[in-house]
C-alpha cells in the first residue's frame, strides 16, 4: 500500500503545471492547488501581503504535496477512512472538495448504512465505510470509482462548459473519466462505445 505522501506526489503528478483556464471555476492553479485554496490558507510565497497569480505560478511540487498531505488528507480525517478507499477518495477530495465525502456517503447510504450526506467525514461514516470495506474491500474501492465517475458524467449533463474535462474533441474519453478509471479495476472500464453512447445526448 502506497504512503500518503506517494498518494500526494501522485496527485501532483495528475494535476501538471500552472492553468488558468476561464472555464475552470476554480481560477488559477497549480498542481491542483488553486488561488482560492491559497488565499483560504494564507499562503503567500511573494511576501506582498497578498495571494495573487505570482503566489500561484511560485508554488513548488513540495508545497503542494505539503498541503495536499495536511489540508486534503489529514484535517478531512481521509486518513480514517479504510486503505482500500485513500487512493481514490483522496484524489477525489483535491479535485471536488467535499463533493468527494458525498459521493462515499450516498453510496454507503445505497449499501444499507445510515448516515448523513453532508460532505463531512464523522464518527459514523468511518464506522459504515469499515463495515462495508470489511465485506467487501475490492468491491467498494471500485462502486466509489464508478459512482466518482457518475459524478463527472453529471456535472457534464448539468454544465456544457464542462463537458471537455469528460470528453475529448475526438470523442473520446476526457481527463475526468480517464482519471476516475484510474482506480476502477479494469473489467468495470467502460469502452469506448460504451462512454460514446453516455455522452450521446452533448451532442
Amino acid at each position: 500500500m502506497k504512503t500518503v505522501t506517494d498518494l500526494a506526489t501522485d496527485i501532483v503528478a495528475r494535476e501538471g503545471g500552472f492553468v488558468n483556464d476561464p472555464d475552470d471555476p476554480g481560477g488559477a492553479t497549480k498542481y491542483g492547488v488553486t488561488i482560492g485554496t491559497m488565499r483560504a490558507l494564507g499562503i503567500d510565497l511573494t511576501g506582498d501581503g497578498d495571494v495573487t497569480i505570482a503566489d500561484v505560478h511560485r508554488l513548488s511540487r513540495a508545497d503542494a504535496i505539503a498541503i495536499y498531505i495536511e489540508h486534503y488528507f489529514t484535517r478531512p480525517k481521509i486518513a480514517q477512512l479504510p486503505e482500500t478507499l485513500h487512493p481514490s477518495v483522496f484524489d477525489m477530495y483535491v479535485n471536488a472538495g467535499r463533493n468527494a465525502v458525498m459521493i462515499l456517503q450516498k453510496l454507503l447510504v445505497q449499501m444499507g448504512q445510515e448516515i448523513n450526506v453532508d460532505g463531512v467525514i464523522g464518527p459514523r461514516t468511518i464506522a459504515a465505510a469499515q463495515t462495508a470495506a470489511q465485506a467487501a474491500p475490492l468491491h467498494l474501492a471500485d462502486a466509489y470509482g464508478i459512482a466518482r465517475r457518475n459524478y463527472y458524467y453529471g456535472l457534464g449533463d448539468a454544465r456544457p462548459a464542462s463537458r471537455k474535462y469528460a470528453v475529448t474533441r475526438a470523442g473520446g474519453k476526457g481527463g475526468w473519466i480517464r482519471r476516475a478509471e484510474e482506480f476502477i479495476s479494469p473489467r468495470f472500464h467502460l469502452t469506448q462505445a460504451q462512454h460514446r453512447q453516455r455522452i450521446a445526448s452533448w451532442g
